[in-house]
C-alpha cells in the first residue's frame, strides 16, 4: 500500500463498526500506520442511534471513519426493512451531525451498492446514482445509506465539512459474517457447501433462479480503498468501491461449490428473489482520485475464506 508518509501521525482516528468485519480488518491495517489513537466503540456502552452518545465518541477526534451499519443478505431484507431504514438512517445522521459539532476535520461515510437503481446500466458510473428507485428489498436499507451523501453534500455546502461518501460493493473475506439469518451471498453459500460435504448430503439449495450477477470486492482491498481515501479524497462526490469484476449467482455458487469440494447437485429455489438483475461498479474514478485498484483475484480471496471458515466454524 503506497501511503503518504506520516499522514497518520498524531491523527485521532474514530471507527464506528470497529469491531465488524470490516472494521476489525480495518484496525489491524491501521495500527500499522501508528496514529496517535484509534478509538473502537464499545457497542454495550454507547448506541450511534442516539445523538448524544454520537457527541461522546467522536469529542476530541481527527477523522471518522463511518462503517457501523445494520446489515443483511435478501432474506435478512425482507424480514426487517424498517430495522434496517431506522438503525442506519439515524446512525448516519447523528455521527455526521455530532462529527461537524466537535470540529472532526475529516468523516469518511461508507455507503452501499444498494443505493443504486434497480435498472442501472452496466457498469455502475457515480453519475447514475440518482437515476431511479433502487431494488425494492433493497431500498430501505440503501436509501438509508445513501442519505448520509445528501447529508455529507449539505454540510459541505454550509458548513465548508468535509464528508466524503464511498460505494462498496459486497465484501467479502476471512471473518465474514457465517450467520444464515444475516448473511451476505458468499458466506452464506461457503457454509452451506462445508456443511454438505461434511454431512455427506447429495444436494445443496440454492435462493433463485441463479442468473442475477454480482461484483464482490475482498475486505483487505476494501480496507486498502477506505485508507486511501482518506488520504487522497477531499470532494462531495460519491466513489464507487470495487473490483470491476462480474459473475453470475449460478457461476459463484459452481466455483464456491468447486472449491469447498462437495461432490453433490445444485438445486435452485426459484420461488425465492434473485434482488436486483445486475451490480457491476465502474471502478475508474477511484483510480484516478486515490489511486486505488483491487489487488486480490477472485478466486484467491475465495480459498482463503473458505480456509478461514473451515478453520474457525
Amino acid at each position: 500500500m503506497t501511503m503518504t508518509k506520516n499522514y497518520w501521525t498524531n491523527k485521532k482516528v474514530l471507527i464506528t463498526g470497529g469491531k465488524g468485519f470490516l472494521g476489525t480488518h480495518l484496525v489491524e491495517k491501521l495500527k500499522v500506520f501508528k496514529p496517535k489513537l484509534i478509538r473502537i466503540i464499545d457497542k454495550d456502552k454507547y448506541d450511534l442511534r442516539n445523538y448524544k452518545d454520537c457527541l461522546k465518541v467522536s469529542k476530541g477526534i481527527d477523522i471518522v471513519i463511518h462503517l457501523a451499519a445494520k446489515v443483511g443478505g435478501i432474506g435478512f431484507n425482507r424480514e426487517f426493512p424498517a430495522d434496517l431504514f431506522d438503525d442506519n438512517i439515524l446512525m448516519g445522521t447523528y455521527m455526521i451531525k455530532a462529527a461537524r459539532v466537535n470540529k472532526v476535520k475529516k468523516f469518511l461515510a461508507l455507503g452501499t451498492i444498494c443505493a443504486y437503481p434497480k435498472f442501472t446500466p452496466i457498469p455502475f458510473i457515480e453519475e447514475n446514482l440518482w437515476n431511479g428507485y433502487p431494488e425494492e428489498t433493497n431500498a430501505p436499507y440503501g436509501l438509508a445509506k445513501k442519505m448520509q451523501l445528501v447529508q455529507a453534500s449539505a454540510y459541505r455546502k454550509q458548513y465548508g465539512f468535509n464528508v466524503i461518501f464511498l460505494l462498496p460493493v459486497n465484501l467479502y473475506g476471512p471473518g465474514d459474517n457465517f450467520n444464515p439469518n444475516s448473511s451476505h451471498v458468499i458466506p452464506s453459500l461457503i457454509k452451506k457447501f462445508v456443511e454438505a460435504k461434511e454431512k455427506n448430503e447429495k444436494e445443496v439449495i440454492v435462493w433463485g433462479t441463479g442468473r442475477p450477477t454480482r461484483e464482490f470486492l475482498y475486505v483487505e482491498d476494501a480496507v486498502e480503498g477506505i485508507l486511501l481515501a482518506c488520504e487522497r479524497y477531499d470532494k462531495g462526490d460519491a466513489v464507487n468501491l470495487g473490483s470491476g469484476f462480474e459473475i453470475s449467482i449460478k457461476d459463484l455458487a459452481i466455483l464456491i461449490k468447486k472449491l469447498s469440494g462437495f461432490k453433490g447437485r445444485l438445486k435452485w429455489d426459484k420461488t425465492k428473489p434473485d434482488g436486483q438483475p445486475r451490480r457491476m461498479l465502474d471502478v475508474s474514478m477511484a483510480q484516478k482520485e486515490f489511486g486505488f485498484s483491487a489487488k486480490t483475484t477472485f478466486e484467491k480471496g475465495l480459498k482463503e475464506t473458505i480456509e478461514w471458515y473451515i478453520k474457525n466454524k
